[in-house]
């Protein structure tokens, strides 16, 4: 959607915040510096769209330079953020593997087992890692936007977007959990919920308004980017869950149907369940991790519920509304054009 990877200025703002991290933590010893060195190799990679979005929806706004030397940290500490619940994720999952390598969590179990610890104890550690990593990124994150080189008034506003970031985020990443060993299955609005609080507000909403705030955008221009920030989020959130389904390898990174495999309670399936045909929903999803044969049948049964097709104009729905805001007098020209950018690009990925 956008290239954030090309703007040499924004990979030399975030690899300086992750070089502040590793050079502090090699000051407080080897195993110390060693996560340093792991936090590092876990935020490169990925597309960095947060940061992107940071940037391009300053240029959006922006008049003069204006906050121009601020723009780039707050940028940065949203890829910050973004690796810190990457890395927390992987230990709710209990994953020790990201992008086919050991993560933070994989790199020190494997240490603690060439020190000599046993099964539990390599464990031990490697959570702890985990989860000391992803402090330490939140706390880089808010330090970053703490020390921007902008107004008070501005900075206050940055660090409240930030806040409602992880709060919200943290919320809908509890509720995921919950949904997914809950006796009963969540219900349609409670799923899309979720989905929402998890990934819209830091994925989307936060980043445009954090930019636009920068560039100068006025209360009713920030309430607009905001909601349809949030729109993009939602929507985004829902072609992954269309590709943790239906996409291919490309696209997932894994075998297909990753979500169906693991049985995740996500909005497709509680429209599955909706259908009438929940007895059959659960049962094709209770076999899909025996093997691509049992994904291809739980995929046949999602599409004869009618759950695909209801998702995909879930989206179009969604976007639409994207678009019709992204003609708001509220917006400046290239503040819509972006809108409607992004909206094509969440909509390209529809599997």
């Amino acid at each position: 959607m956008i290239p954030a990877a090309a703007d040499p200025d924004l990979r030399i703002a975030i690899d300086g915040a992750l070089a502040r991290i590793r050079e502090r933590a090699s000051e407080l010893g080897p195993a110390f510096g060693a996560l340093g060195d792991a936090i590092t190799r876990a935020a490169q990679g990925g597309k960095r769209l947060r940061p992107a979005l940071v940037t391009a929806s300053f240029d959006a706004f922006r008049t003069g330079d204006a906050n121009a030397s601020a723009v780039l940290s707050v940028a940065a500490a949203f890829e910050l953020l973004h690796t810190a619940f990457v890395v927390h994720d992987d230990v709710i999952d209990h994953d020790t593997m990201r992008r086919g390598v050991p993560n933070i969590g994989g790199e020190f179990r494997r240490r603690a087992q060439d020190d000599g610890a046993d099964n539990d104890g390599a464990a031990l550690v490697g959570d702890a890692a985990a989860i000391l990593a992803g402090d330490i990124l939140l706390h880089e994150a808010f330090r970053l936007v703490a020390m921007a080189h902008t107004d008070d008034a501005t900075r206050d506003r940055l660090l409240t977007l930030l806040d409602d970031a992880v709060l919200i985020s943290a919320a809908g990443e509890l509720a995921d959990v919950e949904n997914s060993v809950a006796a009963r299955h969540p219900s349609r609005i409670s799923t899309l919920d979720t989905a929402f609080n998890k990934t819209a507000v830091y994925t989307f909403r936060a980043p445009l308004q954090a930019g636009a705030l920068l560039g100068g955008a006025d209360v009713d221009a920030l309430r607009v980017l905001g909601d349809a920030g949030g729109r993009l989020g939602l929507a985004f959130q829902l072609v992954d869950d269309l590709i943790g389904a239906f996409g291919t390898t490309a696209q997932t990174g894994r075998d297909t149907g990753p979500d169906l495999r693991e049985n995740k309670r996500t909005p497709l399936v509680a429209l599955a369940r909706e259908s009438g045909a929940a007895p059959r929903v659960d049962e094709a999803l209770a076999l899909a991790r025996t093997g691509p044969v049992a994904v291809r049948e739980a995929q046949l049964v999602l599409e004869q519920t009618g759950a695909r097709e209801r998702m995909v104009h879930l989206v179009d729905e969604t976007l639409a509304a994207v678009r019709e805001a992204s003609h708001d007098p509220a917006l400046p020209h290239r503040a819509g054009a972006l809108l409607r950018t992004l909206s094509d690009g969440i909509e390209g990925r529809i599997p």
